[in-house]
């Protein structure tokens, strides 16, 4: 009787912890799905959408995303990039007239470049350093499409495309959340940047800050639960942290729409330098 009832007892206390965290999920799905994002066009087929959480994941969340109709604006999707030179997001979009831009993959802080492969304009600007886990996921941009696709099933580097960015890891593929790795980088929770391809043709360039008490930052699975929430049937992490940074042109004094943080504010102001870019050309 006693070994009964213990195995009931488990059998209860397990059940009510899964469905107490689907429960959690529940809710948290509920309010990304239905928030009043603040929304500003920019120009037809392009919105900039931004939302404070005060409890998202049981924390408090800063999202800024762009979203662009990729049937009105795919030929002007682009990629800067320096094979040395390390710049802010601002400057790389500045210097090729970008309308909105989003940080690109990761780079040697010390050397500068990109960590991982990458191609611009049918150029190669950088060659994968020393291979990882986390580069899992390519970026593919042509003036016909814009794809997202795991690393292990594309011949990246003799790709037709002339503009390719290795990075990760990949978030989402064919609607499906990808699996994740169990590492620190993936589980704590950061400032994350991540592009994502939606199934309605809409490419979402998306920012979540953190490291500060208005915003926690989200660790990978979190971050692409809210991308697949918005509809993302395609998505990949680029690279976060200080280098989290979304550019809109003329929606702020330095263009900059979300709460970079290396200056440990929460402000506008804390721009890590990167090594390259994912832009829309104005």
């Amino acid at each position: 009787m006693e070994k009964y009832l213990y195995k009931t007892a488990l059998f209860l206390g397990a059940f009510l912890f899964f469905q107490t965290a689907a429960w959690g999920q529940s809710l948290d799905s509920v309010a990304v799905v239905q928030k009043e994002w603040t929304v500003t066009p920019i120009k037809k087929g392009i919105v900039w959408k931004q939302g404070h959480f005060d409890n998202l994941f049981e924390s408090q969340q800063e999202i800024n995303f762009v979203e662009i109709d990729l049937r009105k604006h795919r030929k002007r999707i682009l990629m800067a990039a320096d094979s040395v030179q390390l710049k802010t997001a601002a400057q790389f979009a500045g210097e090729n007239d970008a309308l909105v831009a989003i940080n690109g993959g990761f780079f040697d802080m010390e050397n500068g470049g990109a960590w991982d492969y990458i191609k611009v304009a049918n150029r190669v600007v950088n060659r994968t350093k020393k291979a990882t886990d986390r580069a899992n996921a390519v970026l593919l941009i042509s003036r016909k499409r814009v794809e997202i696709h795991p690393a292990a099933a594309i011949d990246y580097e003799n790709h037709k495309a002339p503009n390719v960015l290795l990075s990760g890891p990949l978030l989402i593929h064919q609607q499906r959340e990808a699996e994740l790795g169990a590492n620190a980088f993936n589980a704590n929770r950061h400032p994350r940047s991540a592009i994502a391809v939606t199934s309605d043709k809409k490419l979402l360039l998306m920012v979540v800050d953190g490291r500060n008490r208005m915003a926690e930052g989200m660790n990978l699975r979190e971050l692409a639960r809210v991308l697949r929430w918005l509809g993302a049937k395609d998505a990949m992490n680029l690279d976060g942290g200080g280098s989290s940074t979304l550019y809109v042109k003329g929606a702020t004094e330095n263009n900059v729409v979300n709460y970079p943080s290396d200056n440990k504010r929460f402000d506008h102001e804390g721009l890590r330098e990167v090594a390259n870019i994912i832009y829309l050309k104005d």
